[in-house]
C-alpha cells in the first residue's frame, strides 16, 4: 500500500485541475538511478490493465504490478524547502538510498558495487530477452 500525505494530495489536486487530459497521477518504479532502482512520477488519462488505483478523495493514483512490490508500505509527501519543492519518497524496504531520495535499492536486489557503471550492470534479474 502506497500512503500520500495531505502535503501531496493538496498539491496534486492543485496540479491535476490545471491539467484537463489528466485523470491521476502515475507511480512506477524503474532500473536506474544511483542506487539501482529509481521512483517516476508523471500525469496520466487512466489506469493499466494491471494498475492498482489508489484513491485520495478525488486524486487518484495509478501504480502497475511490477513498481507495487517495490513501493508497498512507501509514504510519498510533497515537501518545500529552502533547496526547492518536490515530491518525496519515503520507503520503508530501501537498503540503501542516495542523497537525491528519488533512487534507492532493495534488499531483493542485487545491489552493484562501488564503481560499477548504470549500464553494465543488471539489477533485480532484469536480463535483457531478445525476441
Amino acid at each position: 500500500m502506497v500512503t500520500l500525505t495531505d502535503s501531496a494530495v493538496s498539491t496534486l489536486q492543485r496540479v491535476l485541475a490545471n491539467s484537463a487530459a489528466a485523470q491521476g497521477l502515475r507511480i512506477q518504479v524503474a532500473d536506474g538511478g544511483c542506487a539501482g532502482l529509481k521512483y517516476q512520477m508523471g500525469l496520466e488519462a487512466g489506469a493499466g490493465e494491471d494498475d492498482t488505483v489508489l484513491e485520495y478523495g478525488d486524486v487518484k493514483v495509478f501504480i502497475d504490478a511490477g513498481s507495487m512490490i517495490h513501493l508497498n508500505g512507501v509514504i510519498v509527501d510533497y515537501v518545500e524547502s529552502v533547496g526547492g519543492a518536490g515530491f518525496k519518497f519515503d520507503n520503508p524496504n530501501a537498503t540503501s538510498t542516495c542523497g537525491c531520495g528519488s533512487s534507492f535499492s532493495t534488499s531483493s536486489c542485487s545491489t552493484k558495487p562501488e564503481g560499477a557503471s548504470a549500464e553494465g550492470g543488471h539489477s533485480c534479474g532484469s536480463g535483457h530477452h531478445h525476441h
